[in-house]
């Protein structure tokens, strides 16, 4: 296993997630599990963000800022995905790059579904020792897998943990494809869909080009103000791209769409932020 941090972007997005419970996208998002995931800096910014009291001082205004754009991100992004599972529900879930994901605990609707939570070795045992002593899962079971997808074996690090490639299986890759290489995108594309049985489902989150979001992203780390400067995007696909990626491994697209396409069909505010029309949702299906 390569050495490396726990990731800083998962505690931004459970930041964002915490935010935004019960005050956005009012009547379909809430996520009170993730404000439990947080230690107790890290729910100083998302207090001042649910109570609109931006903080005096440029670091802090930062990162301030950072929680405020992504819990607008989040909020579209988490609910389609959250419906594209319920559309989906089956014995077998596997979230690739979970981070600090709440869906095991929070969803219902895997009261029969087995999780397996692929990530980092360092990611997963951040996350476990953020779990609340006594905090149970609704889903029937969990299943931490260590992964460090740039040089590890996706399938025989699912075989070493009980996962069934016989049967039916949802994968969920939320958040994790602009950091991988396209060389690490199509080899994980290709370890799930060898372990896909027919029925298997494929929700993925990715990120398409922009110029101007490029050049914000050079911006912020060049002045240093990201609190996730050292994890930068690695690869970026257009929906045709990816579609024929996904296609060479038997996976056809049955939707794409853009975060704030997401947004507005659901009936939730936006400010229009680059990072939504980049944005995406894809969820592909086995032929």
């Amino acid at each position: 296993m390569s050495e490396r941090a726990a990731s800083r972007t998962a505690v931004l997005v459970c930041q964002g997630r915490a935010a935004a419970n019960g005050r956005a996208g009012t009547g379909r998002f809430a996520d009170p599990v993730a404000l439990e995931l947080l230690r107790p800096e890290e729910r100083t910014p998302v207090d001042q963000v649910r109570a609109n009291t931006p903080p005096p001082g440029w670091r802090e205004r930062s990162v301030y800022e950072s929680v405020r754009a992504c819990a607008e991100v989040v909020v579209p992004r988490t609910v389609a995905i959250d419906e594209a599972l319920r559309a989906r529900v089956g014995g077998q879930l596997v979230i690739l790059g979970a981070g600090l994901d709440t869906r095991a605990w929070r969803l219902p609707e895997l009261a029969r579904t087995d999780v397996w939570e692929v990530d980092h070795p360092a990611s997963q045992q951040d996350k476990q020792a953020r779990l609340p002593a006594g905090r149970a899962a609704v889903a029937r079971s969990v299943r931490f897998t260590p992964v460090d997808f740039a040089v590890d074996d996706l399938g025989t690090a699912l075989d070493a943990v009980g996962h069934d490639p016989s049967m039916p299986t949802t994968w969920l890759w939320e958040g994790v494809v602009p950091y991988l290489t396209r060389d690490e995108v199509r080899a994980t594309v290709a370890a799930l869909a060898a372990r896909s049985a027919p029925d298997s489902a494929l929700v993925v989150n990715y990120q398409a080009p922009s110029a101007r979001a490029a050049a914000g992203r050079l911006l912020t780390r060049f002045l240093g103000s990201s609190i996730t400067s050292g994890e930068p995007w690695r690869s970026l696909w257009r929906p045709r791209q990816l579609a024929a990626l996904l296609a060479e491994y038997g996976l056809r697209v049955a939707s794409d769409d853009s975060l704030l396409d997401l947004a507005h069909a659901r009936g939730i505010p936006t400010r229009g932020r680059t990072s939504l029309r980049t944005g995406r949702v894809a969820v592909a299906e086995g032929r």
